[in-house]
């Protein structure tokens, strides 16, 4: 019996294929320039790890819609949910009336969410807008006006959202003034200390940073609402920060009266090889913010919180007229069920065999820097020279055009760093290939005329 041939990568035509070139054109003149491109990929469809172009063109996805679609593309259960309950019922808003979908991902939300006690779930339709309640929740309960995030931080785009975001300064550019009340301070990344700091002292200096700085000369501890903080940082870089962070956070925080919001919108739903991030660290937040893989690819996100905080919202204090939809939250338990049964099993062990071939790689390729992650949360820093850790963006920039144009998807993140982020059941021997893709694709890159340092 012959052999399965594997449907991805297989691109036989010269990138962006004819069909491609005529909807990036299509799309230049009626889509907001706004909107980033990585590469002109046109999508026709998808399944499971594998993406389809309109020219017919295979690629292994390891982008999964910025980590999105958990399940992988159409995931047969997922797409039988979201039909099912499409001839229930699509729409019936749940800031007016009540249905046991949203009420049952609720109850699992609250059942599987990090540590003990009673929890409330508001729903949204993205991250950006479950880091928007979460603001407005914090300021509501405690009456207090500022916030600290981090250097680094990407929470969202929307205004207040925007406001603790400091990833990139272009995120920010034009914009100003933002939500007043912000204070950002750094991110304990021990791949990058600041210097005269030791990788292992990263998060004390943090701490040192927040008692010594922000509370004595920039901002009162006692007016301080709530930290906003990644569990892991995406947009930043994928910096796993020590062990101890976000429990030594919470203790600081604790002294204050301070929340601690916890952003798990792309470590969660089983990313790191566990439910959540902070169950890596036996972490419960006073309130974690949800969405990107909670339904797998439609459109939703959570905010939960100690019901003690959701309490003190009084009726009509927030709303949102299509957070927790019906077939999203199908979805969503759908989605939910697949992760308790077998995708974060296999995320945690291919995320392992992901990260040992890689720090095998690392030894044989120069510009491979620092490689890092958990589960299938895993970032590659490209750098030119490993002692003093020049930062090779050029060279980043190439390598994921390079890619795509052999038939792995990969998007880039921080300064000079690129993402493997595929779906959960991504098999072994996928993961082979886009190893043997990548590790192509960094040879050639590094006998290209870049300088080096």
């Amino acid at each position: 019996m012959k052999k399965k041939k594997d449907p991805a990568p297989s691109v036989q035509l010269r990138l962006p294929g004819p069909k491609a070139k005529k909807w990036v054109t299509r799309d230049h003149a009626v889509i907001s320039p706004s909107v980033t491109r990585s590469y002109p990929l046109v999508v026709e469809s998808a399944k499971g790890c594998v993406m389809t172009d309109v020219d017919g063109n295979h690629f292994i996805d390891f982008t999964s819609g910025i980590a999105v679609t958990t399940t992988g593309h159409c995931h047969p259960k997922v797409t039988r949910a979201i039909t099912s309950q499409a001839k229930r019922l699509i729409h019936m808003s749940g800031t007016d009336f009540y249905y046991p979908s949203e009420v049952l991902l609720a109850e699992k939300l609250v059942q599987i969410s990090p540590g003990a006690g009673r929890k409330k779930v508001f729903f949204t339709n993205s991250g950006t807008e479950s880091i928007e309640a979460a603001m407005k929740l914090t300021r509501y309960q405690s009456r207090r006006p500022y916030y600290l995030a981090f250097t680094g931080a990407f929470h969202g785009r929307s205004m207040g959202a925007l406001s603790l975001t400091a990833s990139k300064s272009s995120h920010r550019k034009g914009f100003a003034p933002l939500i007043s009340g912000v204070v950002h301070a750094p991110y304990p990344n021990p791949y990058r200390p600041p210097q005269g700091v030791s990788p292992q002292d990263t998060v004390e200096h943090t701490l040192t940073w927040i008692r010594e700085i922000a509370f004595r000369h920039i901002v009162p501890p006692e007016e301080v609402a709530a930290i906003f903080v990644e569990a892991i940082q995406g947009e930043g870089g994928y910096i796993v920060p020590p062990k101890h962070f976000l429990n030594a956070l919470s203790d600081l925080a604790k002294e204050f009266g301070i929340l601690v919001v916890v952003d798990e919108i792309q470590t969660g739903m089983g990313r790191t090889g566990k439910m959540f991030a902070s169950d890596h660290v036996h972490f419960q937040p006073d309130v974690m913010t949800l969405a990107k893989g909670l339904a797998s690819g439609l459109p939703l996100g959570a905010m939960l919180a100690r019901s003690h905080l959701m309490d003190a919202w009084e009726s009509g204090a927030h709303a949102n007229t299509f957070g927790g939809n019906p077939i999203a939250c199908e979805a969503a338990l759908a989605t939910i069920d697949l992760l308790e049964t077998g995708l974060i099993q296999n995320a945690e062990k291919i995320g392992e065999f992901l990260l040992n071939k890689l720090k095998i790689i690392q030894k044989d390729h120069r510009l491979v820097g620092d490689v890092r992650g958990l589960g299938l949360m895993i970032g590659i820093e490209l750098v030119r020279n490993r002692e003093t850790k020049e930062m090779a963006v050029p060279e980043r920039d190439r390598i994921v055009q390079s890619c795509f144009e052999k038939g792995l998807l990969i998007l880039a993140c921080g300064q000079n760093v690129v993402r493997f982020m595929p779906p959960l059941l991504i098999s072994r021997r996928e993961a082979e290939t886009a190893l043997s893709i990548f590790e192509e694709v960094l040879s050639e890159v590094e006998k290209e005329k870049v300088p080096v340092a």
